[in-house]
């Protein structure tokens, strides 16, 4: 039984309207509502919190990363990844904040060039990027929503917000990356134009005139 506030006629608790005087409950209830928060509503399935994580493209990876489970856990499965191998791969992995790869990827293809003056290193890394990226995502997403998870306290807002700083993506890493490309460009004509490191460099030397005998 609730109490009307007017004539403290006492009505049911389902009751809208005080059968006495006629006094409506409904504003009491709002007002009610309003001074109680509501619960903070959190993500229920890894796969709503690894949407979230991924951002652009989720669905695709989420397809991809059921490769990579199996009955007795985590696996590797050979999967494809074209944007890793077509693009600079370095800027695949910055693009989607795996700093620690794009530093790898970066340094790395650039070395093995600069020893060998050969365009194949570079395609060898690329191949290693296409097919290990999906692989290495899916492990860089599950330990950062590990972090994620383990912060019971955090509610709605909080989480996203750490969700957003940890996962998604980088649109200036696009800019950036052409940038880059443009050095890295003027890079090789000039290694090219320089020759190999141990090799001649310039025209042939002409012959000493005291070294041409007559006949």
């Amino acid at each position: 039984m609730k109490s009307c506030s007017q004539c403290r006629q006492d009505n049911r608790d389902d009751a809208r309207f005080c059968h006495q005087c006629g006094g409506a409950f409904a504003l009491e209830s709002q007002e009610t509502a309003a001074a109680e928060p509501d619960p903070v509503p959190l993500a229920q399935t890894d796969a709503d919190l690894l949407r979230s994580f991924i951002g652009p493209n989720a669905d695709r990876y989420l397809e991809t990363f059921k490769k990579f489970t199996g009955p007795a856990g985590p696996k590797f499965a050979l999967t494809w990844h074209w944007p890793a191998f077509v693009f600079e791969p370095f800027l695949w992995f910055l693009y989607r904040k795996m700093y620690v790869y794009a530093l790898i990827y970066a340094i790395g293809p650039a070395m093995a060039f600069y020893m060998t003056q050969d365009l194949s290193a570079d395609i060898i890394w690329r191949i290693i990027a296409g097919a290990s990226a999906n692989y290495i995502y899916f492990w860089h997403a599950k330990e950062q929503l590990a972090k994620i998870k383990s912060e019971r306290s955090m509610g709605t807002e909080s989480r996203q917000k750490l969700l957003g700083e940890l996962g998604g993506v980088q649109p200036y890493v696009v800019w950036v990356g052409v940038g880059l490309l443009v050095l890295k460009i003027s890079l090789v004509i000039a290694m090219f134009k320089e020759g190999p490191p141990d090799g001649p460099k310039g025209p042939p030397a002409k012959p000493h005139p005291a070294s041409v005998t007559s006949v």
